[in-house]
C-alpha cells in the first residue's frame, strides 16, 4: 500500500504542532534526557536504566495528573480588533473556575500564531484559581507586517504538578486582528492641484452633501431634458421654461500604488519591505489629502484593479487605512492588463500621483497616459539603488525617488 506525501506531511505538521503546545522547555528536557538514556540502557544492571525509568515514570505521572486536574473554566471578555504595525495591543480578559477544585499553575496564552504575530509577555502563571474565583489576565499582541488575521482560539492549560506538560485541550474563539499600516504624517505635498468638470456631476456628488446650483430660470430649448422644464413658471408666464443650474467643477486625485514585486524576491517575516514602504508612503498622503476638499480615488495596481474613493466626507481615513492593510504584491506584472482601465478614468482626474516600485517602460506608459490625459502628475519611486530605466526628468518633471528607510524612519515632512 502506498503512502501518501501529503498525508505523512500533515502528520508529521500535527506531531510538530502538539510537540510545541503541550510540551514546556523543561518537559523537552526530560524527553531528550529519557531518550538519551534510554539508548544506554541495554541491561537493567547498568545505572543508567534506572535513569530512564525514574524519568520515563515522572512524565507518566505528569500526564496523568494534568489529565485529572485539567481546567475547566470560562473565559470571557474581547481582544482589540486592530492595531498597526509594531504597536502592542492589549486586551483583557476574565476567567472563571467552573470545577471544584482549585486549579494550579494556571496560564492563558496563544498556541499557532501566525508568523507575523508574536504575544508578549506569555506564560504568565497563577499559582493557585479557586473553586469559582475569576481574575482578569492581559494578553498582549505585536505585529510585524500588515494584514488581516484570523487568531487561533486561546488556549487556558495548566502545568501542574511538575512543570513537564500542558494540560487542558479546550480552545475559546477570540475572533480576528487587522493590522493597519503604519505611517508617519507629512505636513505638506507639494503638488499642482485643479479642478475638472465632471460629466454625472449631480450623482457624484450628492454622496458628499453637494447638490448643483440653481441660477435661475430660461426659455426651453427643444431637445433639452423635460426633467428641468419649471412648470409653476411655464403656467405663469404661458410658454415652456427650464431651470438653470452651474455645472460642476472640483478637484479629483488619483493616488495610485504599484504593487507589482518580481517572483523572484522573496518575502521576509516582515513582508516585502519595498512594498510596505510604498503602501506607509500611500497612507502618508491620504492622510495629507483626506482633510482637504478634495476627491481621492486610490487605484491599487494588482492582479485586479482595486478602486477605492475617499475624501469630502466620502470615507474616514480609517476605512482607507483598511483597504491598504488587505492589499497584497502582485507577482505578474499588470499594467498592460491594468492600465487601459485606469486610462478611461483619467478623463475626470484632476492630480495623478503614482507610488511606483520601479521606474520601467509599463510604469513609464502609464504616466505618460496620465499626462497625455491632461492630468497634473507626480511620480514617487519607492526603491533602494538604481531603477530598470534610468529616470528622464525631462519627459517627468515631477517625480522623486526615496529609499525605504527614508520612508520607515519618517525623515521626509514634505513630498
Amino acid at each position: 500500500m502506498k503512502i501518501r506525501r501529503p498525508f505523512i506531511s500533515g502528520y508529521l505538521d500535527t506531531l510538530r504542532n502538539r510537540w510545541r503546545a503541550n510540551v514546556t522547555p523543561g518537559g523537552k528536557w526530560l524527553i531528550g534526557t529519557a531518550f538519551l538514556s534510554g539508548l544506554g540502557a541495554v541491561s537493567v544492571t547498568v545505572p543508567v536504566y534506572q535513569i530512564f525509568c525514574a524519568v520515563a515514570a515522572l512524565l507518566v505521572v505528569a500526564e496523568i495528573a494534568g489529565f485529572l486536574w485539567r481546567p475547566k473554566v470560562t473565559v470571557s471578555g474581547e481582544l482589540p480588533k486592530r492595531t498597526s504595525v509594531s504597536q502592542p495591543v492589549t486586551g483583557e480578559l476574565t476567567v472563571t473556575n467552573r470545577s471544584r477544585w482549585p486549579i494550579y499553575d494556571f496560564s492563558l496564552a496563544f498556541f499557532e500564531l501566525p508568523d507575523a504575530l508574536q504575544e508578549l509577555d506569555r506564560e504568565r502563571m497563577v499559582p493557585v484559581l479557586r473553586s469559582g474565583e475569576s481574575i482578569s489576565i492581559s494578553i498582549t499582541l505585536q505585529s510585524l507586517r500588515r494584514g488581516l488575521y484570523e487568531l487561533p482560539g486561546i488556549r487556558p492549560y495548566t502545568t501542574f504538578p511538575f512543570n513537564v506538560c500542558r494540560s487542558g485541550w479546550s480552545r475559546v474563539p477570540v475572533g480576528s486582528l487587522l493590522v493597519l499600516p503604519s505611517f508617519h504624517r507629512l505636513s505638506n505635498i507639494d503638488i499642482s492641484l485643479g479642478t475638472r468638470y465632471q460629466p454625472g456631476g449631480i450623482v457624484l456628488t450628492s454622496h458628499v452633501g453637494e447638490s448643483p446650483e440653481y441660477i435661475g430660470n430660461r426659455e426651453y430649448v427643444p431637445g433639452e431634458p423635460a426633467r428641468r422644464l419649471d412648470f409653476r413658471s411655464w403656467a405663469r408666464l404661458g410658454r415652456p421654461v427650464v431651470r438653470e443650474y452651474h455645472e460642476e467643477y472640483y478637484c479629483r486625485i488619483a493616488l495610485v500604488l504599484d504593487t507589482f514585486v518580481p517572483p523572484e524576491i522573496k518575502a521576509g517575516t516582515a513582508g516585502f519591505p519595498n512594498l510596505e514602504a510604498a503602501v506607509s508612503l500611500a497612507a502618508s498622503i491620504a492622510d495629507a489629502l483626506s482633510g482637504g476638499e478634495h476627491l481621492i480615488d486610490i487605484f491599487a495596481a494588482g492582479p485586479e484593479l482595486y478602486v477605492f474613493r475617499a475624501g469630502r466626507h466620502t470615507a474616514h481615513l480609517e476605512n482607507v487605512l483598511e483597504i491598504l492593510a488587505c492589499v497584497g504584491a502582485c507577482r505578474r506584472s499588470p499594467f498592460d492588463t491594468i492600465a487601459p482601465t485606469i486610462a478611461d478614468e483619467l478623463g475626470n482626474i484632476s492630480t495623478t500621483i503614482c507610488v511606483f516600485l520601479d521606474w520601467d517602460q509599463p510604469r513609464r506608459q502609464l504616466a505618460r497616459t496620465a499626462l497625455e490625459a491632461g492630468c497634473r502628475l507626480k511620480v514617487l519611486i519607492v526603491r533602494d539603488g538604481p531603477t530598470t530605466m534610468p529616470v528622464d526628468s525631462h519627459e517627468i518633471s515631477d517625480i522623486s525617488q526615496y529609499s525605504i528607510a527614508s520612508i520607515r524612519d519618517g525623515s521626509m515632512e514634505v513630498l
